[in-house]
């Protein structure tokens, strides 16, 4: 059992400025409902999610025309409609004016030691302006989809912000990406623009991709023009029209903001495309811009003038979680490379520097800079710091004790956890509810997240599948071509009857806080007995020899036998002391059906672009099946570790 003393409880002081609190009396002041504390409110807002979505749209005073109904058909969560006659556009909502006016800085930005710039509001206004107008010239209107090929910089925010003002539906990916992969995500979506760039920083390399961007030209038929955003400074052979000729077009005084529907599309975000080709997820204009409003200011205390700082690329759903940070009128603070050039403290660094109030990151990097022995804590001024977020894997208890030993002692740890699906989070932060040990704080508002055994009983203190059994916003519009809906439907809705299920394997606790233990199909089941993969890491990963791992089940003599990787710290073999040490840490700290039967040595586990390990992947290569669209992996090389291996065969 883990303790169950918080590790860290907010001050009297801090719930009293938290602007939940300010939405609490709110909803008690136009509802006559009393509510006392989170969970209280958590109930409220799921027993009457349709008056409580209405009242986040007026609490974060949401622009646009809400229209009179809210919720039609809500008993079918597949087919529910929110706000049906809301009208709105999402760019007008983020650009807002800062109540300290047009000079206030709204992005920062960073590209390792090479780049460096910033954006008044007056500035992004009017570049957005400009490029709106160059779309239009362009013949860009409503539903025609505008494409990213780019790095996390202000460039992309405003290509975003310009397309979405015009109603266009914005998609992108990251420079990363190689370029059979940016063909096969964007030559579904058949983007009649595509902005891109001609290279990026990372680990102290210039990388070029102008050779990519142009064979990714010339394999979109849709497209009508390139624009490229010459980061690395190239000034000839751009392979298509160069940045400052549209911001040469003449910008307009007020943008033209296109209202539409709250249903209609804003976003085309992908899947990892590590088992098929990648599903075009199609998020809902007023669906994201309400959910995200929710997280921002009541989950994660985003207030005016604070700087919300998330590392991600333009590949990963967080980016598009960052931008709409505008919305609540804080600054965004943009970083593109590497974490660790050129050392550990570069995020520090720069989070001291700007003063950052959110710092959002990933749960392998703070386990990296656990395992790099850095402690912020005594080399860096973090008071700014009031919240810090952890997504994009399972965060373990032991980096829970790591954030608050060696990075600040008072700072809201919140491990979120939703994904590309919902562009969203089920299970968050709140930062008037107190840290657990590994633990995510609570359910988001208004997501009416349970758990179901595999008889689909709703069950607390145990493990089973993570559900939502009402709608919500941000449920996405359709999948890009589906046209009949049925892939949509079997990716959520096939499970259980009119329940959404997720396909994360998590626990309710009785704080009412999530233990995630991975995700469904990437489950063991040993004996027939479910083990999720993270429960192993955790442990695993603890010990010194260790730096990674990764966790399968073979099929064997009519049954599952786990199988473990390791990647070791240099100087360190898999001896037989090692492996035993590894098997009886498995068996004291988890139990013996967690144990291995094989574990083997090797030297890189594959990932996806936004850095997950791929266990159904390695999965495949073992029992000898073909692994579709490796070219989605950032180190597809690494597979070729995991085929035929001799000792697996035995």
């Amino acid at each position: 059992m883990e303790p169950t003393t918080p590790l860290w409880s907010p001050s009297p002081e801090r719930m009293d400025a938290a602007l939940i609190e300010d939405f609490i009396q709110f909803v008690q002041d136009r509802s006559g409902h009393h509510l006392k504390n989170y969970p209280e409110l958590y109930q409220w807002s799921i027993d009457n999610s349709a008056i409580f979505w209405s009242a986040v749209w007026d609490f974060s005073k949401l622009v646009g025309d809400k229209g009179s109904r809210i919720l039609v058909d809500g008993e079918d969560i597949e087919r529910a409609q929110w706000f049906p006659d809301a009208q709105l556009n999402f760019a007008e909502n983020l650009l807002r004016e800062p109540v300290t006016g047009k000079d206030t800085i709204v992005i920062e930005f960073k590209a390792e030691d090479q780049v460096r710039s910033s954006l008044t509001y007056g500035q992004l206004y009017d570049q957005v302006s400009r490029v709106a107008n160059w779309l239009s010239s362009q013949e860009v209107v409503k539903g025609d989809r505008v494409a990213g090929y780019l790095p996390n910089m202000p460039e992309t925010i405003v290509a975003m912000l310009a397309a979405t003002s015009l109603g266009a539906i914005w998609t992108s990916t990251s420079p990363d990406f190689g370029e059979d992969s940016v063909i096969e995500r964007f030559g579904q979506t058949t983007p009649k623009i595509l902005f891109a760039t001609d290279g990026y920083f990372y680990n102290g390399k210039r990388i070029d991709i102008r050779a990519k961007v142009e064979a990714v030209k010339r394999a979109l038929s849709s497209l009508v023009q390139t624009v490229v955003i010459p980061l690395l400074g190239s000034s000839t052979e751009l392979p298509g029209l160069a940045w400052d000729s549209v911001l040469e077009t003449k910008s307009s005084e007020e943008i033209n903001f296109v209202r539409c529907g709250f249903n209609d599309p804003l976003y085309v975000l992908y899947s990892s495309g590590t088992t098929g080709k990648p599903k075009c997820i199609t998020h809902k204009i007023g669906g994201v811009l309400l959910q995200h409003l929710k997280e921002h200011q009541l989950q994660s205390d985003v207030r005016p003038g604070d700087k919300v700082f998330y590392f991600t690329t333009c590949g990963w759903m967080m980016w598009n979680w960052l931008a709409s940070a505008l919305a609540s009128q804080a600054t965004v603070i943009l970083y593109d490379g590497s974490p660790f050039y050129p050392n550990g403290n570069v995020l520090w660094d720069y989070a001291q520097e700007v003063g950052v109030t959110l710092f959002g990151t990933s749960a392998k990097y703070l386990e990296a800079l656990n395992k790099a022995g850095l402690e912020p804590i005594k080399t860096h001024n973090l008071s700014t710091v009031r919240t810090l977020c952890s997504t994009g894997s399972v965060l373990a208890p032991e980096s829970f004790d790591y954030v608050y030993r060696s990075i600040k002692q008072d700072v809201c740890l919140s491990s979120i956890s939703g994904g590309t699906d919902i562009v969203s989070c089920f299970v968050l932060g709140c930062p008037i509810l107190p840290v657990y040990r590994g633990e995510t704080q609570c359910r988001g508002l208004g997501m009416a997240v349970d758990v179901f055994n595999d008889e689909g009983q709703s069950v607390v203190g145990e493990k089973g599948e993570l559900v939502c059994t009402k709608t919500f916003p941000s449920q996405p519009a359709f999948f890009w071509g589906d046209e009949s809906g049925q892939k949509y439907h079997d990716a959520y809705f096939a499970r259980f009857p009119n329940v959404w299920h997720h396909g994360d394997y998590v626990e309710l606790t009785e704080h009412g806080g999530v233990i995630i233990f991975g995700r469904s199909d990437a489950t063991l089941n040993p004996g027939g007995v479910r083990i999720g993969t993270a429960e192993i890491y955790r442990h695993v990963e603890q010990l010194e020899e260790v730096l990674e791992s990764i966790a399968i089940g073979q099929d064997w003599d009519n049954d599952v036998r786990v199988v473990l990787f390791v990647v070791l710290r240099e100087g360190y073999s898999l001896d037989e002391a090692l492996k035993k040490k590894i098997r009886d840490t498995i068996r004291t700290q988890c139990t013996p059906r967690h144990v291995p039967a094989k574990i083997m040595q090797v030297t890189a586990i594959p990932r996806t672009k936004s850095g997950k390990i791929v266990e159904l992947a390695v999965r495949e290569v073992v029992h000898n099946r073909p692994v579709k669209n490796t070219h989605a992996l950032a180190n597809p090389e690494a597979l070729e570790l995991y085929r035929d291996l001799a000792e697996l065969q035995v």
